[in-house]
């Protein structure tokens, strides 16, 4: 199990790009919320979050779920998304929450439910598989 501290220090090493864009509010092997900060380049006409804001923060969300429950591994891939986008977020910041279904040799496969910081219904849920030496 790695700890919150070296997963930052993880993050901002190889993901220098999107340090900026999210924090980790909850972090256990079964309990991880990460904030995705809203601005207005997530946006897009009509004054809603963007699809690709939405699918990046489940993206990297359900990454950090894996690396908490196997430690830090540079070779961890997406291999399937499916995405459903339930409702138009407003434009405050998201709230991404993983689940691991299963935890296998080689496959790991998972959920990560979406949700706006100023409502408790899901904006989004993905389903991801991904995979890992």
């Amino acid at each position: 199990m790695i700890d919150l501290d070296e997963i930052n220090d993880f993050l901002s090493t190889e993901f220098s790009q999107i340090k900026d864009d999210y924090e980790i509010l909850e972090f256990s092997s079964d309990n991880i919320s990460i904030l995705n900060r809203i601005s207005q380049k997530h946006l897009r006409p009509g004054g809603t979050v963007s699809g690709p804001t939405m699918f990046a923060l489940a993206d990297v969300s359900f990454y950090i779920a894996i690396l908490a429950n196997i430690g830090v591994q540079k070779y961890v891939v997406t291999t399937n998304c499916n995405i459903d986008f339930l409702r138009k977020p407003s434009p405050v910041n998201l709230i991404a929450r993983p689940k691991i279904i299963k935890l296998g040799k080689s496959l790991i496969v998972g959920d990560v439910f979406i949700y706006s910081e100023d409502n408790n219904e899901p904006v989004a849920r993905a389903n991801f598989t991904y995979s890992y030496k």
